[in-house]
């Protein structure tokens, strides 16, 4: 249930669950940026602990969602865990008819 495509411009990737957001790549960014929502305490503690690498969601809601800057701070199996949460979060807001549908 899981879709992708440039509704903004041929550069920014989004990618939706159920129509959702969850997560959006600047393609054109070096080194690769990209946004995913995240737990408001959660979002808070990966910025202060990855200052350079985590910061506020760029064009988002500050409190919800992260800006990941993939300079090798972060190893891939943390970027993977930050997307698959953010997926989590996302699901988790949907109705439980759609929930049950993509479980």
């Amino acid at each position: 249930m899981v879709t992708e495509g440039f509704p903004f411009d041929e550069s920014t990737l989004v990618f939706k669950v159920a129509g959702k957001i969850f997560l959006i790549a600047a393609l054109d960014e070096w080194p690769l940026r990209f946004n995913v929502k995240c737990h408001p305490e959660l979002a808070q503690s990966l910025r202060e602990t990855y200052e350079e690498t985590v910061l506020p969601g760029y064009h988002m809601n500050k409190s919800n969602w992260n800006t990941i800057v993939c300079d090798g701070a972060l190893n891939d199996q943390q970027l993977l865990d930050m997307i698959d949460h953010s997926y989590e979060e996302v699901v988790k807001t949907l109705p439980k008819k759609v929930r049950i549908t993509i479980e």
